[in-house]
Parts: structure tokens; C-alpha cells; sequence
């Protein structure tokens, strides 16, 4: 008999911790479950002189290079790869010691390394993957754990490998669709800006030898420009640096913000009233929580841990609350659909499928469907968005440059006039 430590989670959904005696980490699972725990985490608990003599036996790690992380590309391959050499039916062990003997030099390759290791150790594939929160994350450990319970390894790194990709396919169609608006006004701002500062100095100097009486506009684009270039008084910095660095400035300025726990709640609500991106933004929270918690129904992780992992991953704090009025109403003995409904964060389709879905026993099919179709709408959304932002680009950028233009030519106007009358 061997000593396990555990950490589970109680009928009530509270966390507990302590040791149970056991053959192996199976039956010591099968024990806790029979004593109303559902255990996420189970160790075995070595002898530290066996383990001070294991650790002197161990192969010394060669060097490896593991600046920055672990890329959601490369981690899905990582996932994809394992999950056919386990369906192969290859040791565990020798699937890891392969997949880490062909990683280039990097973070997933030094990870690997301590994770063979430890498995050799005789730990758990979850409770390896654990020690290294930065490569796999909540979800993965949970899902590979339910895997180990259930004896169907392969089949959870499949669906776990599944569910990555279309994460990922997700983000890069907005983050595509996003490329052509983003490039076309940062090529419009730097030819504005580039305007400011060279051109319209020289028109100045024209308009100060002829000496015209400007307009109105003409002079607030004569003091724009003065601003852009830093002609005046008292500027240590020209303008065009701090619309040069004004992007990067917002987007660490948010990040800051999204630190906090205020500053996250009031970006997520601020986002999701945005018109038309607010619907966008939605649309993803609804395809992103479905999914991640239809997949950890589907591979047997209890309803109340795989509610607080989806609340925890779902980076949305509005779908976070309403996640967690889930959690307390199931715990409660009450329904999931009751709350959501509540909460009003979701549409009543989705509410009425997963309504169906309790009552049928089949929540775990009627999430992915919803998650399937809001990638779909997630779809249209984006491309509602291009049409909007197209013409809309276009008329703001007509609107500017036809102003720089009537804002020169006025003057010139007046110049010709007076040059008429004088003649």
C-alpha cells in the first residue's frame, strides 16, 4: 500500500485536502468517490530518502533555451501528437520522451524535460502538467486528469486538441479581419501627419509673403500644424512623437487597467455597450464559455469544478458573474438555465438549449451546438463589421484630407483676387 495525497471537491462543492491509503492512484480515486469527494488532484507521497536516491540516478538535463512561453499553435500540436501515440497504444512514457526529443530549443522543450521526469517519478501525467501552470493551464491539467480517472487518455487529449484549434480558428479570423481597417488607418494618420509637418510650413510661408488674411480654418490648420511639428512655445515634445507613440501608450494604459480587479469589470462593460462591436465581443464570450465547458462535461469533469474552470478561463468578467450564479444555483440544488436566464448575458436560444439539455441529459452536446453556432454568427459579425467600417473609413478620411485642401486653396483664393484688383 501506498500513501496518496489528494485535493477534492465535497457534495457541496467545498475544497478539501488530506492523505488516503491506496494500491495505486485509481483505486485511491475510486475510494474518494466513494466517499462523496471528486478528486481533482491526486500524488503519491514518496519516501524522501528514495526520492533523494531516485533524483541522484536521474540523467542530468541537457541546456535548452526556454526564453518567453509556450505558443497555443505549438502546445495543440504538442496535444494532437500525444493523443495519436496514446491511441497507438505507446507507453506514456515513451510518447513523452519522443515528443521532447524532436521540440526545437525552447520553453516547451525544458517543460518536457521536467515532465518526463516526474512521470518517471511515478507522478501522474496531471499532476506533472500542474507544475507548470504557464505551458498548461486550469483546463488542461482538469481535462488530462478526467482522462487518467477514466482510462480514455487518448480520446481527452483528441477533444482537448479540438477544442485548441477552434479557439485558435476563432481568434484569427477576427484578428484578420482586423489587419485591413488597422493597416489603412495607420497609413492614413502617417501621410496626415507627414502633411503637418512638411507641407503645410511651406504654405505658411507663402501665405506670410503675400501677406493674406487668412480664414478661420486655415489658421486652426496652421496651429495644428505648429502643434505636429513642435513650433511652439514651451513644447519639449513634438506632436507627431506623441501621435507616433499614442497607440502604444493606449494599449499599455489598458493593460494596466485590466490588472485590476475595477478596471477589468468597467472595460468589459464599457466594450459590451460599443455598438456593433459590443454584439462581436458577445458573440465570442458565448462561443468561448459553451464550448470550453461542453468539452469538460464531455470528458467527465464534475458540473461544479468544470463551471468554476470555465468562469476562470472565460476573460470575460460579465460571463464570469453570471458563470458564478451558476455555480452557487447547481450547488444549491437548482438549475443552470434558471440563473443564466437571469442574468440576461445570454440569448433565449442559448438559455432554452441548455434548458433542453439538462433535462435530457445531454448538456454536454447542447453546449458544443450552441458554441458551433455562435462561431458561425461570430462569422457574420465580422463581416458585418468590414462593411461597416469600409465606407465609414472612407468618408473620414475624404472628410480630413477635402478639409486640408479647402483650408489651403481659401487663401490662395484671396491671393489671386488681390492680385487681379491690383493689376
Amino acid at each position: 500500500m501506498a500513501t496518496f495525497a489528494y485535493q477534492a471537491l465535497d457534495q457541496a462543492g467545498k475544497a478539501t485536502k488530506g492523505t488516503i491509503e491506496a494500491a495505486n492512484s485509481d483505486e485511491a480515486a475510486r475510494s474518494l468517490r466513494s466517499r462523496g469527494l471528486f478528486p481533482s488532484g491526486i500524488k503519491a507521497v514518496k519516501d524522501k530518502a528514495k526520492k533523494s536516491g531516485a533524483n541522484a540516478g536521474k540523467k542530468k538535463k541537457g541546456f535548452s533555451l526556454s526564453i518567453g512561453g509556450v505558443g497555443a499553435k505549438q502546445l495543440t500540436a504538442f496535444t494532437r501528437q500525444l493523443s495519436t501515440l496514446q491511441d497507438a497504444g505507446l507507453p506514456l512514457l515513451r510518447s513523452l520522451q519522443i515528443l521532447e526529443s524532436q521540440q526545437q530549443s525552447g520553453k516547451l522543450k525544458s517543460v518536457l524535460q521536467d515532465v518526463c521526469e516526474d512521470v518517471s517519478g511515478g507522478d501522474a501525467l496531471s499532476v506533472a502538467f500542474s507544475k507548470h501552470p504557464k505551458a498548461f493551464d486550469r483546463l488542461y491539467v482538469k481535462m488530462v486528469a478526467a482522462g487518467e480517472v477514466g482510462g480514455v487518455l487518448d480520446v481527452i487529449l483528441q477533444r482537448l486538441a479540438d477544442f485548441m484549434e477552434k479557439g485558435q480558428r476563432l481568434k484569427r479570423r477576427i484578428i484578420g479581419a482586423m489587419i485591413y481597417p488597422s493597416v489603412v488607418i495607420t497609413i492614413a494618420v502617417a501621410i496626415v501627419t507627414g502633411i503637418m509637418y512638411f507641407v503645410i510650413p511651406k504654405f505658411q510661408e507663402i501665405f506670410n509673403d503675400f501677406d493674406v488674411k487668412l480664414p478661420g480654418l486655415t489658421l486652426f490648420l496652421i496651429a495644428a500644424s505648429k502643434w505636429v511639428a513642435g513650433q511652439n512655445p514651451g513644447m519639449a515634445v513634438p506632436g507627431a512623437v506623441w501621435i507616433i507613440c499614442s497607440p502604444f501608450i493606449l494599449y499599455f494604459s489598458i493593460v494596466l487597467i485590466r490588472k485590476t480587479h475595477f478596471g477589468r469589470a468597467g472595460t468589459d462593460i464599457v466594450r459590451s455597450k460599443i455598438p456593433v462591436i459590443g454584439n462581436l465581443i458577445r458573440k465570442t464570450a458565448i462561443a468561448r464559455f459553451t464550448r470550453t465547458l461542453g468539452t469538460l462535461v464531455a470528458a467527465g469533469v464534475p458540473i461544479l469544478e468544470a463551471i468554476l474552470i470555465t468562469r476562470d478561463t472565460s476573460g470575460n468578467y460579465i460571463y464570469e458573474q453570471a458563470l458564478q450564479k451558476v455555480h452557487d444555483s447547481i450547488r444549491e440544488g437548482e438549475t443552470f438555465a434558471k440563473p443564466l436566464r437571469e442574468s440576461k448575458v445570454c440569448d433565449a436560444i442559448v438559455v432554452n438549449m441548455i434548458d433542453v439539455g439538462e433535462e435530457t441529459g445531454d448538456m454536454d452536446i447542447m453546449l458544443m451546438k450552441i458554441a458551433d453556432n455562435y462561431d458561425e454568427e461570430v462569422d457574420v459579425a465580422v463581416g458585418s463589421l468590414l462593411s461597416l467600417l469600409e465606407p465609414f473609413m472612407v468618408v473620414i478620411l475624404g472628410g480630413i484630407v477635402g478639409t486640408i485642401v479647402l483650408a489651403l486653396f481659401l487663401p490662395l483664393v484671396s491671393m489671386i483676387e488681390s492680385v487681379s484688383q491690383s493689376k
